[in-house]
């Protein structure tokens, strides 16, 4: 299941989120969206858990948990087609 993380501190790491999602099962992959001019990170990323039930265990233990002084907003990720789309920008 891919989960998506959310409102992460901008100092966190691919190996910060693992070791917080390894806790509650296998993790497959860690990704933490980054700004591609600056290579800061945008706040969120995507935990991939090859098992179901510990992924939902996994967004349950840690939605709304505190890390580095932020709560945490853990859900299951969706596919891209299925958000909103933006409006275009008027000028």
């Amino acid at each position: 299941m891919n989960i998506y993380v959310g409102n992460l501190p901008y100092s966190v790491t691919e190996d910060d989120l693992r070791d917080i999602f390894a806790e509650h099962g296998e993790v497959s992959t860690v990704n933490v969206i980054t700004d591609k001019f600056s290579g800061q990170s945008k706040g969120f990323g995507f935990v991939e858990m090859p098992t179901q039930s510990e992924a939902e265990e996994a967004i349950k233990a840690t939605n709304l948990s505190e890390l580095k002084g932020r709560n945490l907003k853990v859900n299951q990720a969706r596919p891209r087609d299925e958000r909103p789309q933006r409006r275009p920008r008027r000028y």
